[in-house]
């Protein structure tokens, strides 16, 4: 931001991206904050229950599920379990982007994988919530606090979705993640926090280095996160606990990130801060 007005710029050169910029200050309780967070909602039994068997694929038998969400509300997902459950090897938990989901992406699921895809709270089909379904409200939903923030409840869906999977199947204690945009951003949030998962894909990941998110304009959600903080500037320390880029700081497992060096929705400096 120069003399408080928002960058512009959308596209930069590989080189400038792959230069780390200058560390965030972070909050000195955010180890605190998550492990208390896990604690709460990624420790236990997930109730969760059948909704509809779904059309089958080649390899797969499809189910829709509810699961109790950590936002105290029944949560839609998706799963998909190898017809030949002997040859399981893997077990995967696939966040989704703003635009939310109605149904599995079954051709990321090889054959010898048992897979989860839940809907982050409020953006679940016919599954009602207290945070909104539009992106630009759901992304402040709840800002006001860090207890109470939309991001919070979506990185421990993510927990009790893994939950919900190794419950399943046994075969799905080897658990890999992958989320794309909006669920590259929450799986950075989720992932340092339990020790189920082995190795990680995020995509475009969003919500990396919220300072830089808040310099310039955007097409994606990060630009209602902007006018809202300037309209709210108390609610800005909620953003530095539901940091994609500080979170990523306490990754220990093999993370591959795919970053975009031109992205109108999600700042590219933002993502290479992941």
């Amino acid at each position: 931001m120069r003399d408080g007005t928002p960058e512009e710029l959308t596209e930069y050169s590989l080189g400038a991206l792959l230069v780390a910029p200058p560390a965030q200050p972070e909050p000195d309780d955010f180890d605190e904050f998550w492990r208390a967070t896990f604690e709460e909602f990624g420790t236990g039994a997930v109730a969760w229950r059948t909704v509809r068997e779904q059309d089958a694929t080649p390899t797969h038998r499809v189910t829709e599920i509810r699961f109790e969400s950590s936002a105290d509300e029944p949560a839609v997902a998706f799963v998909m379990v190898p017809h030949a459950t002997s040859a399981i090897r893997r077990g995967l938990v696939v966040g989704h982007g703003y635009g939310g989901r109605t149904g599995p992406d079954a051709d990321r699921v090889p054959g010898d994988t048992v897979a989860i895809f839940p809907c982050a709270p409020g953006t679940g089909p016919d599954a009602p919530s207290r945070f909104p379904a539009l992106p630009a409200e759901h992304v402040v939903a709840g800002i006001a606090h860090r207890d109470t923030y939309s991001l919070r409840f979506a990185a421990a869906d993510i927990w009790r979705a893994a939950t919900v999977l190794r419950d399943l199947t046994p075969a799905a204690d080897a658990l890999d993640f992958s989320g794309s945009s909006f669920g590259g951003g929450i799986g950075a949030m989720a992932l340092p926090w339990d020790a189920r998962f082995r190795r990680a894909a995020l995509d475009v990941p969003s919500f990396g280095a919220h300072e830089i998110r808040l310099s310039r304009r955007c097409t994606g959600s990060g630009e209602a996160v902007r006018a809202h903080v300037r309209a709210h500037p108390e609610a800005r320390s909620t953003l530095d606990y539901h940091d994609a880029a500080i979170a990523a700081r306490r990754l220990r497992i093999p993370v591959h990130i795919g970053a975009a060096v031109l992205d109108p929705a999600v700042d590219p400096r933002g993502q290479f801060a992941v």
